[in-house]
């Protein structure tokens, strides 16, 4: 897993480390505590390069710009002791502020469905984003945590679009040994996620998980048809599903999703065939929402917890 970034972040510290110290600065280094001040024209060219980097990464450009800055504000005059690789505090740095971004916005789901239990049934847990990314089968594992933590769920097929996304759900359902509450091919989807709520709260079901369609070719359409769910079956967690390995694709639709109906986090399918990894960072960073899980194989139990500080260190597992 992302063994594009370490390699190029492995040529990258080669190049940093390369130079020899020149006679002037070994002597300033001496009478400074035997340390080097960090030349302002040799970071910026460092910088530049790693710019080249994180894009190639899919880090999205306006991450990359507040990344470069701050690594500019907290290393440009700083001191680094003789035979220091300056790659090291490059790295140190580059991985304090990710977390940074990755840590701004933290949600502990397990926890936020104990405490809501406790003042409704049922929970509603919304599911958006496009056809082909993996939503039907991340319901599923979602249904399946949920069932391992002794509570009852049931699915609504809200995408009502697609026979294939009906007919999914079903088997995921039967698998699971818990209630689809569907309609016919081409019904009010709203109707469908009503009637599921309806259900739940008449059986005391403790959480209801809904499906949406996804139609990106239909943009107006989904974006209004989404609004009305919102508005009208008000779900207590709205979740947008996209692949890590859809790169930049993934993060202008959570930009888009987040901007018209306002998400509350994110899950990432397929991060185990994720070779880059920039898809969590940029996703985070645009959206202000947090990655809930990371979808890392096809089983009902392949989805785990988020942790940021996994994710920064496999990033940058480099070798100096």
């Amino acid at each position: 897993m992302f063994d594009f970034l370490k390699e190029k972040l492995s040529i990258f510290n080669k190049k940093i480390d390369e130079g020899e110290i020149g006679f002037k600065e070994k002597v300033s280094a001496l009478i400074i505590d035997r340390e080097i001040i960090i030349d302002k024209k040799k970071l910026d060219g460092i910088l530049s390069e790693l710019e080249m980097i994180l894009l190639e990464s899919d880090v999205a450009f306006e991450v990359v710009e507040e990344i470069l800055e701050k690594l500019r504000e907290r290393l440009n005059g700083k001191r680094k002791k003789i035979g220091e690789k300056l790659s090291s505090l490059v790295i140190g740095e580059l991985k304090t502020i990710l977390l940074e971004i990755l840590g701004r916005e933290f949600f502990d789901f397990d926890e936020f469905i104990a405490e809501k239990i406790k003042e409704k049934k049922p929970v509603h847990i919304l599911f958006v984003g496009v056809n082909g990314t993996g939503k039907t089968t991340t319901i599923a594992k979602v249904a399946k945590r949920l069932l391992a933590n002794n509570y009852s769920v049931v699915i609504s097929a809200g995408d009502t679009f697609r026979a294939g996304a009906i007919e999914q759900l079903e088997v995921h359902a039967r698998n699971l040994g818990v209630r689809l509450i569907k309609h016919k091919l081409g019904a009010d989807p709203t109707a469908v996620i009503y009637d599921a709520l309806k259900h739940a709260k008449s059986r005391g079901i403790d959480v209801v998980l809904s499906d949406t369609a996804g139609r990106m070719h239909t943009k107006k359409n989904l974006i209004d048809q989404l609004e009305k769910i919102k508005r009208v079956t008000s779900p207590d967690l709205t979740i947008f599903v996209d692949e890590s390995i859809a790169g930049n694709d993934a993060i202008e639709r959570a930009r888009m999703f987040n901007e018209a109906i306002k998400i509350d986090g994110t899950i990432l399918t397929k991060m185990d065939a994720d070779p880059k990894g920039g898809t969590a960072i940029s996703i985070t960073y645009v959206t202000g929402k947090p990655i809930i899980f990371i979808g890392n194989g096809q089983g009902y139990d392949d989805l785990v917890k988020f942790d940021a500080k996994w994710l920064v260190e496999r990033l940058l597992d480099v070798t100096s």
